[in-house]
């Protein structure tokens, strides 16, 4: 198996002409001045010249690109990849080069979870001071902190006590570890106090991955921001101020292949035979985390990984496809989706794709934010209107029986009742769904929300079977897309009523 270390699995777009336009290169230069190995190890022996990788060049180039007006495109960077692929020295370098040649009166912080983990990137900035005469001349150095003088700039460390950062001014934040903050207060207070430094200022975060909820029961700040960068990265949501580089592989956690995928320095900055030791006594969470750079659950995901990636393909609706609507929806807090199902002709597969969804933006804090269900109804009519051969809508009907009765009387539409809080109604058809998706008797249209949704899908078993649920009530990853597809699926494969053509589209 042949793998690239660029580009990652995982990157956000950005335009080339604003990479040629930014300060990458700049920091390149920099890094390839005054950067050092700070201790003995596959790179190299200490004390000995920092020599950049490709990959790493270009993801420098990527972070420091320009916004087309002499600042910096992205406020906001998250950068993943496992451990032992150099994420101190890029860290250190990005950090000191900020502090040095940055704005005058400049704030430069390294923060982490804990200080001592804050310290190691600043270490490393430190001893690339220490080896430099030059560097050596133009700052002054402290435990915690070093100083340009002749710029009024400062570089600090800070740990996560958040409530004690509040007036600071910083324009570069290094989050070391990102995966590692028991909430998201710290990430939070650090952004809004790059306010006032305009489009001078940028954070950059570095982590592996970790557990997906943190120390509140919520998503986990660094796994709310991959799922976001997922977003940018696949279409769904357009944010050119943020950017996202994640190197992450979703194959067997045992295997060479999946090594070598998710490490960009895999058998260059980290040993293969490191691997093939830590594999055989490392408990599974703990090296997908560190090593695969895969974030792990408390409960077992439902699909294998990659399997329902591998099941999406091209197709067309036709004429003459009868058709299975499924609907899962919700009033504020979950999403609101419809799905269709083409019912299978002779030995074809299930035809699975998204016809809508309706989904609080979780990075928006809109507390008031409610489906607008006027133009979900509308988007059920006109689909209908432009497909006649829909033979079921089938309905989850809490909180929507006034619009399935507005569908059902007033349009003449096909609803069926299909409770997804029955685990009795659900166990089956999770079941059906998941035979089909494994014997490849599903393809579906390769949409991201459902890819997203499936994904955050576990299992829960209990004395009637097994079923796809949330991994906690509380969390903010919605599944409503995977539970209408098993509603339609269900319904295209069994029950399906007879041929009726809705009176409103007589």
């Amino acid at each position: 198996m042949s793998v690239t270390s660029w580009p990652p699995k995982w990157l956000t777009p950005v335009p080339e002409d604003l990479i040629v336009e930014g300060r990458g290169s700049e920091v390149i230069d920099f890094a390839e001045a005054f950067g050092i190995i700070t201790k003995d190890s596959v790179a190299g022996k200490a004390g000995s010249p920092l020599i950049l990788r490709d990959w790493q060049k270009e993801l420098i180039l990527n972070v420091f690109a320009s916004d087309g007006s002499g600042g910096l495109k992205h406020r906001s960077n998250l950068v993943g990849m496992p451990r032992k692929n150099g994420k101190s020295a890029i860290g250190s370098v990005l950090a000191l080069y900020s502090a040095i040649l940055g704005p005058r009166g400049g704030e430069v912080y390294s923060v982490a979870a804990e200080k001592e983990q804050a310290r190691i990137v600043f270490a490393d900035a430190r001893k690339m001071i220490e080896a430099s005469e030059e560097l050596s001349g133009i700052t002054r150095l402290y435990r915690d902190a070093i100083e340009i003088p002749s710029l009024g700039s400062v570089y600090r460390v800070l740990s996560a006590e958040a409530y004690s950062k509040e007036g600071l001014n910083p324009h570069f934040v290094l989050f070391d570890e990102l995966h590692a903050q028991p909430n998201r207060e710290l990430f939070d207070v650090m952004s809004l106090a790059m306010g006032s430094r305009g489009n001078l200022a940028t954070l950059v975060a570095i982590t592996t991955a970790g557990v997906k909820a943190d120390s509140t029961g919520k998503d986990s700040i660094a796994y709310n921001l991959k799922q976001y960068g997922e977003k940018v990265a696949r279409g769904e949501v357009e944010d050119p101020s943020f950017f996202m580089a994640w190197w992450e592989s979703e194959g067997d956690w045992r295997s060479k292949e999946t090594w070598q995928e998710a490490n960009p320095g895999f058998g260059d900055l980290n040993a293969i035979e490191d691997f093939e030791s830590a594999v055989r006594r490392t408990p599974e969470n703990q090296f997908r985390t560190k090593r695969c750079n895969q974030f792990v659950s408390s409960r077992d995901s439902w699909l294998p990984e990659g399997l329902w990636e591998s099941r999406s393909r091209d197709f067309e609706i036709s004429e003459d496809d009868e058709i299975i609507l499924g609907f899962d929806g919700s009033f504020n807090n979950d999403a609101t989706v419809v799905v269709g199902a083409i019912i299978p002709k002779d030995d074809e597969p299930v035809k699975l794709f998204l016809v809508g969804a309706w989904e609080k933006d979780v990075q928006i804090h809109d507390e008031n934010w409610k489906v607008d269900i006027g133009e979900v109804e509308k988007t059920i009519i006109e689909f209908c209107a432009k497909h006649p051969n829909v033979r079921e809508i089938a309905c989850d009907p809490f909180r929507w029986e006034r619009t399935m009765e507005v569908l059902e009387q007033d349009y003449g539409l096909p609803i069926v009742a299909f409770p997804s809080t029955s685990p009795r109604r659900m166990v089956p058809a999770c079941a059906k769904l998941y035979d089909a998706i494994q014997d490849e008797k599903l393809v579906h249209d390769g949409d991201p929300l459902l890819a997203r949704h499936f994904s955050n899908t576990v299992i829960k078993t209990d004395n009637i079977g097994p079923r796809i649920v949330k991994e906690n009530r509380s969390s903010p990853r919605k599944i409503d897309g995977a539970v209408a597809s098993v509603i339609a699926v269900d319904r295209a494969l069994t029950g399906r009523m007879e041929e009726v053509v809705p009176e409103f589209f007589v």
